[in-house]
């Protein structure tokens, strides 16, 4: 039978003396293979650190990038319920391991069909709304839900918001002249928002008519200038603004409703900003 174990020395003999060890190039590799293990593990952890306070989205693992934005259409009865819940927009100041504003607003347009600089208003609005009229509810959600139904987001026509806030070109919707599915509206202000002295248009990515902006209008900067209808920062404030005015409370049903429709009378306009405002809530849980 083999055994795997040495024969035994018989008792007394001594063992022979080993040969003198020789420093072989393979410790020395393991020693330095050892500190530069410690090092990694070490930037490891600040990374961690770091993503944790200003996360980014992930990156995708294919070439079409983030999934599609992709809207349910909601049939939803006029004044039965308000869009589903989304994340808040956090303070600019939240610390980690919590997302930050930046890491926010970075993560919902890479999932959603807002532009950065878009939703950067809506949230701004948000913020502002809460410390202003907190009792209103009003959601950068559902400023969303409007924004994408009257111009894409400041898209409208091939248009964009630039950096500034600003359009790229001016946004500027059908005349009011009473044709089939237009309100007929004489002209309110000389051409002075539209260019057209004979009838009104709505204005701006979020579509306000003359008369309407000149009594709701708001500069978000506070700045000291008129407000500006294709400026996408005073057009979300003036949006809220105009929403906690027609409807008040916005979680309740009855309340969102009115305030969506006031901005244009029919069940089907509401329906679209419900479902495009559920959506943008669920993208943001992670939900879509």
């Amino acid at each position: 039978m083999a055994y795997s174990t040495p024969p035994r020395t018989p008792a007394g003999t001594p063992y022979p003396s080993p040969p003198p060890r020789k420093r072989r190039g393979g410790e020395i590799f393991g020693k330095v293979f050892l500190i530069a293990l410690v090092l990694a593990l070490g930037a490891g952890a600040i990374y961690a650190v770091n993503w944790l306070s200003h996360p980014k989205p992930p990156v995708p693992s294919g070439p079409s990038g983030p999934p599609p934005f992709r809207v349910p259409p909601l049939e939803v009865a006029r004044g039965a319920a308000i869009p589903g819940p989304a994340t808040p927009v956090p303070a600019a100041q939240t610390a980690a391991p919590r997302e930050n504003f930046q890491g926010w607003l970075t993560r919902v347009t890479y999932y959603s069909d807002v532009p950065e600089r878009v939703l950067l208003a809506y949230a701004k609005a948000d913020l502002a709304y809460q410390a202003k009229n907190p009792a209103c509810h009003v959601t950068w959600a559902t400023l969303a839900g409007l924004g994408r139904v009257e111009s894409k987001h400041g898209r409208y026509g091939g248009a964009s918001v630039q950096a500034n806030g600003e359009e790229s070109r001016p946004i500027i919707g059908p005349a009011l002249d009473g044709s089939p599915g237009f309100l007929a509206v004489p002209d309110t202000d000389k051409g002075k928002l539209d260019g057209d002295t004979t009838w009104d248009h709505a204005v701006g990515p979020m579509q306000f008519a003359p008369a309407t902006w000149h009594r709701w209008g708001v500069r978000a900067s506070a700045d000291g200038k008129d407000p500006d209808p294709q400026n996408i920062d005073d057009a979300a404030m003036t949006a809220a603004r105009y929403m906690c005015a027609m409807g008040g409370d916005l979680s309740v049903p009855k309340n969102w409703w009115d305030a969506v429709l006031a901005y244009n009378n029919s069940t089907a306009y509401g329906q679209d900003v419900f479902s495009n405002a559920d959506a943008y809530g669920k993208v943001s849980l992670g939900k879509l």
